[in-house]
């Protein structure tokens, strides 16, 4: 089973203001639209088409950003927008499609799995709000009577079909519809509703803006940011009569060359701090070319990394960090080095890892010419 993902995205939308079309604007660091194909993306989502206005510039460099994304051209209305998109759609093996706004960026991963799991029991699924409130209707700012609001529903999207059945209706659609749940049912294709969401709103009217950036910071606020970074350090050897790794002295027949004390385990793992929080690596923060950290104590290093980590509110998931020789023999000084490395990060010991593997005599570490090192760590952000 192939699902495609069809967003609607040719539309002006004048009455939200701002002048650029709501789609393209800005919303809590990305675009509209980033948010909403970020949305389906995040649930594996991955054979999206987007119809558009082929002559709108900043349409086409927002969605340049997104490789493999299948581009349709926008009709005068709605139905022949999503037609259009459906014919590009056509030869791509798709057997299910949501069909979705591109001015709803706050669709909810329940939602899209909600309305997908209706369609094993029906040909199409919305999903849609009982209306709760009361309705008037009015002429000239007055009310003149009250509506019925049993069995009524906001429609929203993403709406679901299966891809046949929902082409060959718009195929057939006399005319215009509001939206694909008209197409379906004209094309007498029953439609489950599925429960919407509150928070899956459409932005139309400039205050919209506010309000989903509202759900949206608060829905990634809600989870944790955590980052992966990893490092990697070569040093070679010279004369000497110890190496100096992840803090400790372990007697050798050579040391370690480099511009301070050679550390290549602690190394490693300050620039997996670094790149973890985007933050380049040791070089940017203590140049080679300044005098004064020449022979300097790594730790310094992994200090400022730590602080600056802290600094920004992250804490140290763990360190992991392996590191390649043949000589000297790691094992015996292991513990040593994960008590060594959490006194200077203020850490628990059972959040590092210190391990060591040979690369079979092959290679510069193989010959015994220098020694590697590799490290992740992770941060964690609440």
């Amino acid at each position: 089973m192939t699902i495609a993902v069809l967003i609607v995205a040719a539309g002006r939308g004048t009455r939200a203001g701002g002048g650029l079309a709501k789609q393209w604007r800005p919303l809590a660091g990305k675009t509209v639209i980033a948010h909403t194909i970020d949305a389906f993306l995040a649930q594996n989502l991955t054979q999206i088409c987007v119809v558009r206005d082929p002559e709108c510039p900043v349409a086409a460099k927002i969605l340049g950003a997104y490789p493999g994304l299948l581009l349709a051209k926008g009709g005068p209305d709605r139905s022949t927008s999503v037609r259009n998109g459906l014919v590009e759609l056509r030869d791509h093996g798709v057997s299910r499609v949501l069909i979705h706004d591109a001015a709803r960026p706050c669709v909810s991963a329940e939602l899209i799995h909600a309305v997908l799991e209706a369609l094993d029991h029906a040909p199409a699924a919305a999903p849609g709000l009982a209306v709760s409130d009361a309705l008037w209707t009015g002429v000239d700012g007055f009310v003149t009577g009250t509506q019925d609001r049993s069995h009524l529903f906001a429609a929203q999207t993403p709406q679901a079909f299966h891809f046949d059945a929902i082409l060959n209706a718009h195929v057939a659609l006399q005319g215009c519809a509001a939206d694909d749940v008209e197409v379906a049912r004209k094309a007498g294709l029953p439609v489950r509703i599925t429960p919407g969401d509150s928070n899956n709103i459409k932005i139309t009217q400039p205050a919209d803006f506010t309000r989903a950036e509202d759900i949206l910071r608060n829905s990634m606020t809600s989870l944790p940011d955590i980052r992966l970074g990893n490092g990697y350090d070569v040093h070679r050897f010279g004369p000497g009569d110890h190496v100096v790794l992840c803090g400790v002295r372990v007697p050798h027949d050579r040391c370690l060359q480099g511009h301070s004390d050679a550390d290549v385990g602690m190394h490693a793992v300050t620039d997996a701090l670094y790149g973890a929080m985007a933050e380049g690596d040791i070089g940017r923060h203590f140049p080679p070319s300044d005098p004064q950290w020449k022979g300097a104590n790594s730790a310094i290093f992994l200090r400022h990394a730590v602080a600056l980590a802290r600094s920004k509110g992250f804490q140290i998931g763990n360190i992991d960090c392996t590191l390649v020789c043949e000589h000297p023999k790691v094992g015996p000084h292991a513990e040593a080095m994960r008590d060594a490395m959490a006194a200077i990060m203020t850490l628990d010991r059972d959040r590092i890892s210190i391990k060591a593997t040979t690369s079979e005599r092959l290679g510069f570490t193989g010959r015994g010419e220098g020694i590697a090192a590799l490290a992740t760590a992770t941060l964690v952000r609440a």
